[in-house]
């Protein structure tokens, strides 16, 4: 028997932001999702919600530090890579960090 983890949410990693020929577009970040090997798999996570939690420089209400949020908006091609808009732009620091993509809203 395998020994189950109780994550309710899969994995992301922040793999870069969104990109022309000559710029650089910060206020979208392309996720990677953990599990997602083909374009129909990224439907199932269009309008799901994300959360990147960073530390707090001071204590904050929420265990952890202050989360910023946002949700898929669209998949980026056939690299199986989504689109968010998060909150307030990422730091690039946060270049191959997890994201927690949640479950919902479901559009079941």
């Amino acid at each position: 028997m395998t020994n189950m983890s109780g994550r309710l949410w899969p994995k992301a990693v922040f793999t870069s932001y969104k990109w022309g020929l000559r710029s650089q577009r910060e206020h979208t970040a392309l996720l990677k999702i953990e599990g997602v090997c083909a374009q129909d798999g990224t439907e199932f996570y269009l309008g799901k919600g994300c959360a990147y939690v960073c530390k707090a420089k001071n204590s904050t209400v929420t265990p952890g530090g202050k989360p910023n949020k946002t949700r898929v908006t669209c998949a980026q091609g056939n690299s199986h890579v989504v689109h968010a808009k998060f909150q307030s732009n990422l730091p690039a620091k946060a270049l191959r960090h997890r994201i927690c993509v949640m479950l919902y809203p479901s559009r079941i």
